[in-house]
């Protein structure tokens, strides 16, 4: 009897899940299986947490929802904790399991976990095979190899909107053969070493973790409201549910598929009309995937300093005081105290936010991009490696930028997109 695990990471979902659907037509009994790596809840060396209490909240409520929805096909999940590359293949002896399944990474720690879980499997002769499933463009079928992507996302966008096309979605599977697997038991907050944090009740929205709200919040956004008509003029909003889609959170987490949500928005546009707001959220999703292959061309050069052009950038000595006073909103400008505090009370900022407050600590307290970087990771419902690091590289200009230092006046900024300055009204309230 063939054996398999499917090894679910940033991945949490049944529909268009190539990993999953390749394991179930390839084996006679499949086991998934989902670990709280030790790793990721570790302090970095920036001081931060490598995921913070809002996050960690987040994936045990997607992990749930997952280990429902398998149940509901006859499977379940089991749940480890631990060290992936130590943890598995103790599975993999126990059930007698002839290959691990799971999605391709392109950052450097992750693929040395897999890399290190790859040759412990190879000892008990079991094999590891990976899927790309990340992206809304697949890495095969770009018009150039990784190694010469444009470094400048135009160029790049350009020629794939021209040369490329985007695979359909793999259907949700209908059953999956399992052996019996009982009770999921999730770690609690405590024992990954964090605590829980009740979002503010200002946040302009509340994420709940999982594949089955992500499917709720891509129906409402696109059905419900038809707010994906308004977006291209919406989405520099800072107050409220829809000014844009939200739907970064469940991307991160893979409890939404980008092609899924692509194919949604091609219905969509068959029955209410296609216009440049709806293009603009597949636009969206293609910088989403540029990040993704600028860190596999790149791996961990997007983690130093210099970044991807090698460039020497001036910095003050690290100012602990400067940080924490940005941290916590109290620099004294008040359109970048009002952003932080949003993101400090409830993992979440706008994406207008995020580039003020950033070019703010790189260009006003030129203070290392890294910490920023750093902090953000923690605090982030919807982090992701890729997009994290690229965006804050970017806004260094040390990454993608063909322009270099992408300076944000703020005072301008708050005068365009918070005149009557509500948004500062909402969070440096008392």
């Amino acid at each position: 009897m063939k054996n398999a695990i499917v090894w679910f990471k940033t991945d949490l979902r049944l529909h268009d899940n190539e990993t999953l659907v390749k394991a179930i037509a390839q084996n006679d009994q499949i086991i998934p299986v989902y670990c709280f790596d030790d790793a990721h809840f570790e302090e970095t060396s920036y001081g931060f947490k490598k995921t913070g209490n809002f996050r960690a909240q987040f994936i045990l409520e997607a992990v749930a929802d997952l280990d429902k929805n398998l149940r509901e096909l006859g499977s379940g999940l089991i749940v480890l904790k631990g060290k992936p590359e130590v943890e598995i293949p103790k599975l993999v002896s126990l059930h007698k399991v002839n290959k691990v399944y799971a999605k391709r990474e392109v950052a450097y720690e992750e693929k040395q976990t897999d890399a290190q879980l790859q040759a412990e499997l190879f000892k008990v002769k079991c094999e590891f095979e990976t899927f790309s499933t990340s992206t809304l463009y697949h890495a095969q079928d770009l018009p150039f190899s990784i190694k010469d992507i444009p470094d400048v996302f135009s160029n790049f966008r350009k020629k794939v909107e021209k040369d490329s096309s985007i695979r359909t979605v793999f259907d949700r599977p209908q059953s999956i053969k399992s052996p019996e697997i009982p009770a999921v038991v999730l770690p609690t907050l405590e024992e990954l070493g964090l605590s829980f944090s009740k979002i503010d009740k200002r946040a302009a929205i509340t994420f709940v973790g999982g594949e089955t709200v992500a499917m709720q919040r891509m129906n409402h956004y696109f059905a419900e409201t038809k707010a994906i008509s308004k977006y291209k003029e919406t989405r520099n909003g800072l107050i409220g549910a829809d000014y844009s889609s939200k739907f970064s959170a469940w991307l991160s987490l893979g409890c939404l598929s980008p092609k899924e949500i692509y194919f949604e928005l091609k219905k969509y546009e068959l029955q209410f009309g296609a216009n440049e707001s709806t293009y603009w959220l597949v636009f969206e999703l293609l910088w989403r995937d540029y990040f993704r292959f600028m860190m596999k061309k790149y791996s961990n050069k997007f983690f130093q300093q210099s970044g991807i052009q090698d460039k020497g950038i001036t910095v003050n000595k690290h100012n602990i005081k400067q940080l924490e006073q940005w941290i916590n909103g109290e620099t004294g400008v008040d359109f970048v105290d009002a952003n932080m505090i949003e993101l400090k009370l409830t993992g979440f900022m706008s994406n207008r936010g995020r580039q003020n407050v950033a070019s703010y600590l790189c260009n006003d307290l030129r203070l290392d991009w890294r910490y920023g970087a750093a902090y953000f990771e923690q605090q982030l419902i919807d982090y992701d490696v890729s997009s994290n690091w690229g965006n804050w590289a970017y806004l260094a200009g040390v990454g993608n930028d063909p322009r270099g230092n992408r300076y944000f006046n703020i005072d301008k900024q708050a005068n365009d997109y918070d005149r009557d300055k509500s948004y500062r009204k909402l969070w440096l309230a008392e």
